[in-house]
């Protein structure tokens, strides 16, 4: 397995794609991670095409166990963020 990719060489990646300078890309990037953010955090979701969708999704109160310990404790409902991806991204994958 390889290293994931980081910012740097994701915008990198992008500028080249774009055929624009790293400090666009750099902003393009950080306004759509900023888009998704706030879509989700509201309860939205947000589709990208060919990648998948993000989505917010409640959990409701549940027992868990303490792995330390091996107590059971009571968890509050809480809420995920879930990433649901898109067919194109899985077929592309197992070629």
């Amino acid at each position: 397995m390889t290293k994931p990719m980081t910012k740097t060489q994701l915008v990198a990646a992008l500028a080249e794609e774009m055929g624009a300078d790293k400090k666009t890309a750099g902003a393009a990037l950080d306004a759509i991670t900023g888009l998704i953010t706030k879509e989700v955090a509201g309860g939205g979701a947000v589709t990208l095409p060919g990648v998948g969708k993000f989505y917010c999704r409640e959990r409701p109160e549940r027992m868990v166990r303490n792995p330390a310990t091996g107590e059971q404790i009571k968890k509050d409902a809480d809420k995920v963020v879930k990433i649901t991806l898109a067919k194109a991204l899985k077929d592309s994958v197992n070629v």
